[in-house]
């Protein structure tokens, strides 16, 4: 397996109370999709916040980026494409598509780094992410 294999495909539908006045997606909840492919790679990948909170770490979110494409609307069917970046830092990077009807709405990316339970910056990869890396494929 390689970094290339490490995606999800999340299904989802625009609901109303995601919608401003005109009836398109409020640009701040493009953000909450990208969290929905986040959990969802994380359940068929085995790398959960939970598996973080259980080692002794937190993994807040540092970056966060989104380019508009084109919007959604109420009621449109839509994939967040969820794709891990194999990086040698002590950082959890996503880049995300968010797809409908055949139609890229939306690219973006977040970076999350690692905390103890001390709430300090950890800087080299914790044993737990490096164990999950080598089940991956990632690393030897």
């Amino acid at each position: 397996m390689n970094d290339q294999d490490l995606k999800s495909v999340t299904k989802l539908k625009v609901r109303f109370h995601e919608c401003d006045p005109l009836q398109i997606v409020w640009h701040g909840n493009y953000f909450k999709y990208f969290e929905e492919g986040r959990e969802d790679f994380s359940r068929r990948h085995g790398i959960s916040y939970l598996d973080a909170k259980k080692n002794g770490f937190a993994t807040p979110i540092v970056k966060t980026e989104c380019e508009h494409k084109l919007p959604l609307e109420y009621g449109d069917d839509f994939q967040v494409e969820t794709f891990f970046v194999n990086s040698e830092a002590a950082k959890i990077i996503f880049q995300y598509r968010i797809i409908s009807s055949g139609k890229l709405i939306c690219t973006g990316q977040t970076v999350q780094v690692f905390i103890d339970k001390n709430s300090e910056l950890v800087l080299n990869n914790p044993l737990f992410f490096l164990d999950w890396k080598k089940k991956m494929g990632l690393i030897k």
